[in-house]
Order: structure tokens, then C-alpha cells, then sequence
């Protein structure tokens, strides 16, 4: 059975620059799924790589700050 977690690593709603940013991460989740055991250490390793998968996408949707002025 297919974990629920994976409905999060779902990508083809987003815009491509974000796409592809997180394909790599679904593909990524499926291949633990293919690999490990059903139990408490692939849903850690599943929620874990999930927290990196939405700190990539915030990455690459940072706007850095312009630069502060300088003081008179």
C-alpha cells in the first residue's frame, strides 16, 4: 500500500522552475518505498526527506533582501 506521505511529494501542479525541484524528491521518496521495509524508520526517512524536499522549493523561491543602506 502506498504511503499517504507521498500525496505531499505530488509535483505536477507547480510551476516548472518548481517541478523541477521537486521531482527529484518524489523520485527520491519512491525509491525508498521500493527499497526499505515497510515500518517507523522509512516513515521518519519519508517525513525527513519531505522537510527537505519544501527547504528546496523555499530555496528556490528566495528573494534575497536588498542590500541595507549605508548610515549617514
Amino acid at each position: 500500500m502506498r504511503p499517504n506521505i507521498m500525496q505531499f511529494f505530488a509535483y505536477a501542479h507547480l510551476p516548472t522552475h518548481l517541478r523541477e525541484v521537486s521531482r527529484l524528491f518524489a523520485d527520491l521518496a519512491e525509491a525508498v518505498i521500493s527499497a526499505l521495509p515497510d515500518n517507523a524508520e522509512r516513515s521518519v526517512a519519508l517525513r525527513k526527506l519531505l522537510e527537505a524536499k519544501d527547504a528546496a522549493v523555499r530555496a528556490r523561491l528566495h528573494v534575497s533582501a536588498p542590500p541595507m543602506p549605508e548610515p549617514a
